[in-house]
């Protein structure tokens, strides 16, 4: 009925409209009233409707997170530990009161790019049967320029509000990427986000943890050093936990949990995907299954099998194979790249190499893939100098058949670059224990060079020693594309009795 007479009202207003205009009645102050009036009314719908400005995302993002434990997240044991020691607070306050205890009020996760901070983020709402509310840094530059203060104030009403309507005793707000509005002060007084920051510093020194219902902020980050110190300190951001990447025994529990959903073949071992795939970080070991069962559909095989995950590490490690033609010129000279590296890597690490391709994948125009080694986190200055031969490999071997270098060996030298570095930041070379700020860059630049024309002599006298394997492995390569570890090892075990 209500659609009936609004239509009705449509097609009689014109009509009223006209047959004042004859009688001598001047419509145009009626015209620009009503409009006015129907601008405000509309106005007001739509802020009810969304719940104010720009509310309607900030209505979806309020949201109670779906159904998430930590049991759900895999990995970050350490993490997720003490994490649950600080919801316990805001469980059990009773039992903290008797002792002293000040509940913390807010909660800082800091790590790398997808190792699971929403993820967190949410099952803490669950543990803690909290509401949850959740906004990005940089959705909140954009919702809230021009008013930000008022609508942080907003922001934290809001929860409290929510958390009485839903009979909860406590709500959570969590701030993804905070160091967009949480960065280091300049001293200005009118910045958007400085003025944003402050009245965030405001309410959380508001949060009188004693009032119910109780308010626990929780943010992630992972640039923790752009973070303003008065946001850091304690009494507000009470608890920093590192959410790392994971270990071998994470990465497992993380294939494993993304592998539930997908039929595995009976010679799948998902250990061995864990083993390559060190410094994985948990969006990426997702990525590797969903990449398997991909292969597998292409395949159209029933079951995701072993080579499919295979393909699939070096599909997210490197990007997918491309159609790109070259000459046989640069086909030669990418293979004997190649070699370079692997002769290098078998030479310092026997057994190290699993496979040589030639094939392109992402921006490589060929690769040598690694047998998995064990996690390891504390490197000698011999480990390093031998990562950095088999970075040079490539381009010393190009130098020996060629005379000079090409641009494929820009990535190796920037690896190279930056182990040299990670020796002079940890005392392991010439300069001894330095601060790079207090020595001026001609003798960073003098003892780099120095290093690198060391190893790079090292690594072309080692090569020149397995010269023959060169030449009979690149026929193959050549041809096939691809060298099996087994194979190129069985050619490099012959070079080695034919020099004794």
């Amino acid at each position: 009925m209500s659609k009936i007479y609004k239509e009705i009202a449509i097609g009689s207003v014109p009509v009223l409209l006209v047959f004042l205009y004859f009688i001598g009645v001047n419509v145009v102050p009626i015209l620009f009233m009503a409009i006015i009036l129907g601008s405000l009314f509309y106005m007001n719908r739509a802020r009810t409707a969304g719940g104010g400005f720009g509310g309607s995302d900030r209505k979806a993002r309020s949201q109670s997170p779906s159904y998430l434990t930590f049991d759900d997240i895999g990995g970050q044991h350490r993490a997720k530990n003490e994490l649950k020691e600080a919801l316990d607070f805001l469980i059990k306050h009773e039992e903290i009161k008797k002792l002293g205890i000040r509940p913390l009020k807010g909660i800082l996760l800091t790590g790398p790019p997808g190792t699971g901070k929403t993820l967190m983020a949410k099952a803490a709402a669950h543990y803690t049967n909290s509401v949850f509310m959740a906004a990005s840094g940089s959705e909140f530059v954009e919702m809230y320029v021009g008013v930000g203060a008022s609508r942080i104030r907003d922001m934290f009403k809001e929860a409290r509000t929510r958390a009485v309507k839903e009979n909860k005793e406590s709500a959570i707000i969590f701030i993804d990427e905070i160091d967009v509005i949480g960065g280091k002060r300049d001293g200005g007084q009118h910045r958007e986000y400085d003025q944003t920051l402050n009245q965030l510093l405001t309410e959380m020194d508001g949060i009188h943890t004693a009032d119910s219902p109780r308010v626990l902020i929780m943010a992630a980050t992972n640039r923790k050093e752009m973070l303003d110190s008065a946001l850091l300190r304690p009494g507000r951001f009470d608890r920093h936990i590192e959410v790392d990447l994971p270990d071998k025994k994470g990465r497992l529990h993380i294939l494993n949990i993304h592998a539930k959903n997908k039929p595995l073949a009976a010679d799948a071992q998902l250990e061995s995907i864990a083993e390559e795939t060190f410094h994985f970080s948990g969006a990426q070991l997702e990525s590797v299954m969903n990449e398997a069962a991909i292969y597998a559909m292409r395949d159209e095989t029933p079951f995701i099998e072993q080579r499919h995950l295979s393909q699939a590490v070096d599909k997210v490690m490197m990007g997918e194979k491309t159609d790109r033609e070259s000459t046989k010129e640069e086909r030669d000279r990418v293979a004997l790249h190649e070699l370079g590296h692997a002769i290098a890597a078998e030479t310092v690490r026997p057994g190290s190499v699993s496979q040589v391709a030639l094939s392109p994948r992402g921006q490589a125009l060929g690769y040598v893939r690694h047998n998995p080694q064990q996690d390891q986190y504390l490197y000698t200055k011999e480990h390093i100098e031998h990562q950095i031969m088999i970075a040079l490999g490539g381009s010393v071997a190009e130098e020996m058949f060629y005379g000079g270098r090409s641009t494929g060996s820009r990535n190796d030298f920037e690896q190279a670059l930056n182990l040299v570095g990670t020796m002079m930041d940890s005392g392991l070379t010439d300069l001894g224990i330095i601060d790079r700020q207090m020595v001026t860059k001609e003798e960073l630049m003098k003892e780099n060079a120095k290093i690198l024309e060391q190893l790079t002599e090292s690594t072309r006298r080692m090569l020149e020693q397995h010269r023959p394997v060169f030449e009979q492995s690149l026929h193959i390569l050549v041809k096939e594309e691809v060298l099996s570890g087994d194979q190129f090892r069985e050619l490099l075990e012959q070079s080695r009795m034919q020099i004794a």
